[in-house]
């Protein structure tokens, strides 16, 4: 079919009218799914490994800008994981939108789904409140844990917002620590040359009496007994969010 067949079948601008409904075989890009949520804290939230070393993006495009690269393990050696936000499929691929453990803290960012482990489920969240000093877990809705706590100094802060554990750490040389410690995804803004950037982590204590209040360089400190009682209760991948 000439192009002065298709004006006169489509009349004038025909030809631009044609393309778009497709008289040439022209077939539009394919729209991007709604993005389906895949955590909601207290309820359900999901978490994946790492599995291979991978660029989180700004959109869920390979050529949309990268935010942070993510490795496979974490500073202190242990495997790498995500807090899973939400999916969309693209183009016949899914990415997922991740909580990434870098500054500013809240950043997240769009990974492709073939770079992460399966899909593993919690169905809690860590609250910390810095102004009453209290820490309370929710399962399933419902609170199993509440606990009196030292926060981080005026000058190192504990960072507020949304974050996740990450890992389960133990074995510490200095009784600082105490008998355990989680590492969380959250970083002091302003100990950023500390090792591994300044990780806040939720850990015992050698000096119970300093609690609760604004003791730590930002760091969430409980007693002895109470982080013990919760490392039965607080799995990695946990939601955690510090007001």
């Amino acid at each position: 079919m000439t192009a002065s067949r298709l004006s006169i079948r489509f009349g004038k601008g025909g030809l631009t009218a044609a393309l778009a409904a497709g008289a040439l075989g022209f077939v539009a890009p394919a729209a991007a799914a709604e993005p389906f949520k895949l955590s909601t804290p207290g309820k359900v939230s999901r978490w994946a490994f790492v599995e291979r070393a991978t660029i989180a993006r700004a959109k869920p495009s390979r050529s949309a800008r990268a935010v942070t690269r993510l490795s496979t393990r974490t500073p202190e050696g242990t495997a790498g994981l995500v807090l899973a936000l939400e999916r969309v499929e693209v183009a016949g691929r899914l990415w997922v939108r991740v909580r990434l453990p870098i500054l500013p803290n809240g950043s997240t960012g769009w990974v492709r789904r073939e770079h992460l482990g399966a899909y593993d489920e919690v169905r809690t969240h860590l609250i910390v409140d810095t102004r009453r000093f209290r820490a309370r877990l929710v399962r399933s809705g419902r609170t199993v844990f509440r606990a009196r706590i030292g926060v981080g100094q005026g000058r190192w802060p504990t960072p507020r917002g949304e974050f996740f554990v990450r890992n389960r750490l133990r074995g510490f040389a200095d009784p600082v620590y105490g008998p355990l410690a989680f590492g969380t995804s959250g970083r002091s803004a302003v100990l950023t040359d500390w090792p591994a950037g300044g990780f806040v982590g939720i850990h015992g204590t050698n000096q119970p009496d300093l609690l609760p209040g604004r003791i730590s360089h930002g760091c969430i400190r409980l007693r002895n007994p109470d982080i013990l009682r919760l490392a039965r209760l607080l799995p990695i991948g946990t939601p955690l969010t510090i007001r």
